[in-house]
């Protein structure tokens, strides 16, 4: 049984504590920081994990053998890469890296060292998204796709008075594309694969996008994925067919169900069963390949994050939205 260390006390993480005794590690450990400890040791002890630490360099000498890295995004690269150096399998919170230059990095260190390497993309091990995979094929050559994930952020209005967290802060590689619009672009390249070109046009305010939308010309369709922190609107995805459409009415990373309504009139519900948290479903796949060394499907998902680091990095760089890692 494998051994988890955890990087972060976020929500992110909250979330995941609300299942971590399902994924039946044999040890499971979180970072903190000193100023945190009793937050730290209060998750400690709520969750039944096996202990803390306040120096990573600690945690990485014990013996956790994967390291999940869910810190803001401008520290991803160098905690994964101090993680790979020291022999650990590593699961990066998403967006995997600030940007494509720092992913191809970690990808060539953990083939170097044989260790896995993730982006927790939870859409990929979605039964819901798996299926309707193969079910694009029942509506026919694709026309127009349209994916919509527009969440109005809790820290918007302090980024309107000034206070800049994180999410919003170039400096940190924060903004729309990267944190929510993601998930979108996942989706079209797990479905679709690699557009021929593609440019995003965004809300840009302090040099970070609050919102936007990344065009993808697929040369015998388009799509588009619209993210959105500054404003809210329901999230209805739409793929249209030749033969059909496909309805989402959550964003596609909650996706439990979705609608397929076809030009004769039919009309079909397809319902999942997935009662588990949505990131309950990508961490027992990191388990399960982990444990049955599953290289070829490992490889496959790291091709998908590669491709979506590269898409949003050329696309953000040229509306002129730039981070610290993009001048290194």
């Amino acid at each position: 049984m494998l051994k988890l260390g955890i990087l972060g006390s976020g929500m992110i993480v909250r979330e995941l504590m609300g299942f971590i005794q399902k994924l039946h590690f044999e040890k499971v450990y979180i970072l903190g920081r000193e100023r945190s400890k009793e937050r730290t040791e209060q998750m400690v002890r709520e969750h039944h994990l096996t202990g803390s630490f306040y120096d990573y360099e600690k945690l990485l000498s014990s013996d956790a053998d994967v390291i999940y890295v869910a810190l803001p995004n401008f520290l991803h690269y160098e905690f994964a890469e101090r993680a790979l150096e020291c022999g650990k399998h590593v699961i990066l919170e998403k967006p995997a890296a600030s940007n494509t230059e720092e992913l191809q990095r970690l990808v060539q260190l953990a083939e170097k060292q044989k260790r896995m390497l993730f982006e927790a993309m939870n859409i990929h091990a979605l039964p819901s998204y798996r299926a309707l995979k193969e079910d694009l094929a029942g509506i026919g050559r694709p026309r127009l796709v349209c994916l919509n994930f527009s969440q109005y952020s809790s820290r918007y209005d302090a980024f309107l008075q000034g206070d800049v967290h994180p999410v919003f802060e170039p400096e940190k590689a924060g903004g729309a594309l990267m944190d929510i619009n993601v998930y979108n672009v996942h989706a079209l390249l797990g479905l679709f694969g690699v557009p021929k070109d593609a440019s995003y046009h965004a809300n840009v305010d302090r040099g970070i996008d609050t919102s936007g939308m990344l065009f993808c010309n697929y040369e015998t369709f388009q799509a588009v994925g619209i993210g959105a922190k500054d404003c809210k609107a329901p999230s209805l995805s739409t793929i249209q067919g030749e033969r059909g459409t496909i309805l989402i009415e959550k964003p596609v990373n909650q996706m439990t169900e979705y609608r397929i309504q076809y030009v004769d009139g039919r009309e079909e519900l397809r319902r999942f069963g997935q009662t588990e948290h949505r990131m309950y479903y990508e961490f027992m796949e990191f388990i399960r390949m982990i444990e049955k060394g599953d290289w070829e499907t490992h490889q496959k998902l790291l091709e998908l994050s590669c491709a979506a680091a590269k898409l949003m990095t050329e696309t953000r760089q040229k509306e002129g939205i730039w981070f610290p890692a993009d001048r290194q």
